[in-house]
Protein backbone atom coordinates (compact mmCIF):
# COMPACT_ATOMS: atom_id res chain seq x y z
CA UNK A 1 0.00 0.00 0.00
CA UNK A 2 1.38 3.22 -1.06
CA UNK A 3 1.84 6.34 1.81
CA UNK A 4 -0.71 8.29 -0.17
CA UNK A 5 -3.45 5.63 0.07
CA UNK A 6 -2.62 4.71 3.44
CA UNK A 7 -3.18 8.45 4.58
CA UNK A 8 -6.36 8.47 2.56
CA UNK A 9 -7.43 5.08 4.66
CA UNK A 10 -6.93 7.20 7.41
CA UNK A 11 -8.73 9.91 6.85
CA UNK A 12 -11.54 7.74 5.73
CA UNK A 13 -11.09 6.01 9.12
CA UNK A 14 -11.20 9.16 11.21
CA UNK A 15 -13.97 10.55 9.36
CA UNK A 16 -16.11 7.30 10.50
CA UNK A 17 -15.13 7.60 14.16
CA UNK A 18 -16.67 11.90 13.65
CA UNK A 19 -19.98 9.95 11.66
CA UNK A 20 -19.88 7.07 14.51
CA UNK A 21 -19.64 9.52 17.30
CA UNK A 22 -21.84 12.04 16.31
CA UNK A 23 -24.50 9.66 15.38
CA UNK A 24 -24.01 7.95 18.73
CA UNK A 25 -23.71 11.40 20.98
CA UNK A 26 -27.16 12.74 18.81
CA UNK A 27 -28.70 9.93 19.24
CA UNK A 28 -28.12 9.70 23.00
CA UNK A 29 -28.95 13.48 23.51
CA UNK A 30 -32.23 13.37 21.50
CA UNK A 31 -33.47 10.64 23.47
CA UNK A 32 -32.72 12.22 27.05
CA UNK A 33 -33.48 15.58 26.00
CA UNK A 34 -37.26 14.39 24.82
CA UNK A 35 -38.07 12.03 27.91
CA UNK A 36 -36.98 15.02 29.97
CA UNK A 37 -39.18 17.03 28.05
CA UNK A 38 -42.12 15.00 27.60
CA UNK A 39 -41.92 13.93 31.72
CA UNK A 40 -41.82 17.34 32.76
CA UNK A 41 -44.29 18.43 29.91
CA UNK A 42 -46.80 15.44 31.09
CA UNK A 43 -45.63 14.40 34.81
CA UNK A 44 -45.42 10.82 35.79
CA UNK A 45 -47.38 8.19 34.27
CA UNK A 46 -50.72 8.11 35.71
CA UNK A 47 -50.85 11.83 36.54
CA UNK A 48 -52.53 12.81 32.98
CA UNK A 49 -53.88 10.71 29.84
CA UNK A 50 -52.59 10.38 26.52
CA UNK A 51 -51.84 13.40 24.30
CA UNK A 52 -53.12 12.95 21.13
CA UNK A 53 -51.76 13.75 17.96
CA UNK A 54 -53.54 11.25 15.80
CA UNK A 55 -56.51 10.24 17.98
CA UNK A 56 -56.82 7.48 19.09
CA UNK A 57 -54.07 5.99 16.85
CA UNK A 58 -50.52 8.35 17.79
CA UNK A 59 -50.22 9.81 21.13
CA UNK A 60 -47.73 10.81 23.82
CA UNK A 61 -48.42 9.04 26.92
CA UNK A 62 -45.53 9.15 29.83
CA UNK A 63 -44.57 5.42 31.44
CA UNK A 64 -42.08 4.04 33.22
CA UNK A 65 -40.73 -0.04 32.28
CA UNK A 66 -39.00 -1.53 35.11
CA UNK A 67 -38.04 -4.34 33.04
CA UNK A 68 -36.72 -5.02 29.62
CA UNK A 69 -38.49 -6.23 26.17
CA UNK A 70 -42.13 -5.42 26.65
CA UNK A 71 -42.06 -5.12 30.11
CA UNK A 72 -40.47 -8.49 30.41
CA UNK A 73 -37.64 -9.15 33.27
CA UNK A 74 -39.08 -6.43 35.55
CA UNK A 75 -36.87 -6.14 38.41
CA UNK A 76 -33.85 -7.00 36.86
CA UNK A 77 -32.76 -3.57 35.66
CA UNK A 78 -29.39 -3.46 36.81
CA UNK A 79 -28.69 -6.79 35.56
CA UNK A 80 -29.90 -4.99 32.00
CA UNK A 81 -28.02 -2.18 32.81
CA UNK A 82 -25.05 -4.20 33.22
CA UNK A 83 -25.47 -6.18 29.73
CA UNK A 84 -25.85 -2.53 28.16
CA UNK A 85 -22.39 -2.13 29.20
CA UNK A 86 -21.11 -5.46 28.00
CA UNK A 87 -22.86 -4.71 24.67
CA UNK A 88 -21.00 -1.04 24.63
CA UNK A 89 -17.74 -2.76 25.25
CA UNK A 90 -18.61 -4.89 22.41
CA UNK A 91 -19.41 -2.31 20.02
CA UNK A 92 -16.20 -0.96 20.35
CA UNK A 93 -14.00 -4.12 20.13
CA UNK A 94 -16.26 -4.90 17.26
CA UNK A 95 -15.57 -1.42 15.36
CA UNK A 96 -11.88 -1.70 16.24
CA UNK A 97 -10.37 -5.31 16.92
CA UNK A 98 -12.70 -7.06 13.61
CA UNK A 99 -12.80 -3.37 11.78
CA UNK A 100 -16.29 -3.06 11.60
CA UNK A 101 -15.62 0.60 11.29
CA UNK A 102 -14.46 -0.22 7.44
CA UNK A 103 -17.64 -0.19 6.16
CA UNK A 104 -20.32 2.57 6.26
CA UNK A 105 -23.14 0.14 6.90
CA UNK A 106 -21.94 -1.04 10.17
CA UNK A 107 -20.50 2.07 11.08
CA UNK A 108 -24.19 3.73 11.06
CA UNK A 109 -25.87 0.67 12.37
CA UNK A 110 -23.36 0.54 15.75
CA UNK A 111 -23.94 3.99 16.25
CA UNK A 112 -27.28 3.73 16.49
CA UNK A 113 -27.54 0.81 18.80
CA UNK A 114 -24.81 2.97 20.79
CA UNK A 115 -27.17 5.58 21.11
CA UNK A 116 -30.07 3.60 22.25
CA UNK A 117 -27.86 1.48 25.03
CA UNK A 118 -26.34 5.23 26.35
CA UNK A 119 -30.13 6.42 26.28
CA UNK A 120 -32.08 3.52 28.29
CA UNK A 121 -28.60 2.89 30.18
CA UNK A 122 -28.85 6.71 31.90
CA UNK A 123 -32.09 5.45 32.78
CA UNK A 124 -31.37 1.97 34.34
CA UNK A 125 -28.88 3.30 36.65
CA UNK A 126 -31.80 5.76 38.13
CA UNK A 127 -29.97 8.98 36.89
CA UNK A 128 -33.17 10.65 35.82
CA UNK A 129 -34.02 11.01 39.85
CA UNK A 130 -37.28 8.80 39.47
CA UNK A 131 -39.57 9.73 42.81
CA UNK A 132 -38.99 7.83 45.83
CA UNK A 133 -42.05 6.69 46.11
CA UNK A 134 -41.69 4.47 43.22
CA UNK A 135 -38.59 2.00 44.55
CA UNK A 136 -39.89 0.43 41.41
CA UNK A 137 -39.14 2.97 39.00
CA UNK A 138 -35.58 3.11 39.93
CA UNK A 139 -34.16 1.15 37.12
CA UNK A 140 -37.01 2.02 34.77
CA UNK A 141 -36.61 3.06 31.71
CA UNK A 142 -38.66 6.61 30.23
CA UNK A 143 -40.89 5.77 27.63
CA UNK A 144 -43.54 8.01 26.02
CA UNK A 145 -44.35 7.21 22.47
CA UNK A 146 -47.37 5.63 22.19
CA UNK A 147 -49.26 3.67 19.23
CA UNK A 148 -52.96 2.12 19.25
CA UNK A 149 -55.29 0.32 17.02
CA UNK A 150 -58.49 -0.24 18.56
CA UNK A 151 -57.88 -2.49 21.65
CA UNK A 152 -54.34 -3.38 20.44
CA UNK A 153 -52.07 -1.05 22.46
CA UNK A 154 -48.67 -1.39 21.69
CA UNK A 155 -46.19 -0.91 24.70
CA UNK A 156 -44.70 2.68 25.26
CA UNK A 157 -41.24 3.45 23.59
CA UNK A 158 -38.61 6.00 23.24
CA UNK A 159 -36.14 7.45 21.14
CA UNK A 160 -33.29 5.14 22.30
CA UNK A 161 -35.91 1.95 21.76
CA UNK A 162 -36.06 3.58 17.63
CA UNK A 163 -32.71 3.72 17.35
CA UNK A 164 -31.66 -0.01 19.13
CA UNK A 165 -34.11 -1.24 16.48
CA UNK A 166 -33.21 0.68 13.39
CA UNK A 167 -29.77 -0.52 14.17
CA UNK A 168 -30.33 -3.80 14.65
CA UNK A 169 -32.35 -4.17 11.31
CA UNK A 170 -29.45 -2.45 9.96
CA UNK A 171 -27.78 -5.52 11.51
CA UNK A 172 -29.68 -7.88 9.86
CA UNK A 173 -29.92 -6.67 6.82
CA UNK A 174 -25.93 -6.67 6.82
CA UNK A 175 -25.83 -10.32 7.55
CA UNK A 176 -28.34 -11.11 4.92
CA UNK A 177 -27.47 -9.21 1.82
CA UNK A 178 -23.73 -7.92 1.95
CA UNK A 179 -20.81 -10.42 0.91
CA UNK A 180 -19.65 -11.36 4.01
CA UNK A 181 -16.33 -12.61 2.43
CA UNK A 182 -15.52 -8.97 0.71
CA UNK A 183 -17.11 -6.55 3.30
CA UNK A 184 -14.36 -5.37 5.68
CA UNK A 185 -15.42 -5.40 9.61
CA UNK A 186 -16.86 -8.45 8.96
CA UNK A 187 -14.83 -10.41 10.80
CA UNK A 188 -14.05 -12.56 8.41
CA UNK A 189 -10.80 -10.89 7.18
CA UNK A 190 -9.34 -10.63 11.40
CA UNK A 191 -10.12 -14.72 11.79
CA UNK A 192 -7.78 -15.31 8.40
CA UNK A 193 -5.06 -12.53 9.32
CA UNK A 194 -4.95 -14.56 13.03
CA UNK A 195 -5.07 -17.97 11.05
Amino acid sequence: MSPRSEVRDGRIAWARWVAFLAIASTGTGADLLSKQWIFSWRGLPGENGPWWIIEPYVGIETAVNPGALFGMGAGFGLVFAALSVVAAVGIVVWLTRYRAIDSWWLTIALACVTSGIFGNLYDRLGLWNPPASRPDWSSGVRDWILFRYEQFVWPNFNIADSLLVCGAIMLVIHSLFFVPSDEPGSGQEAAKSQA
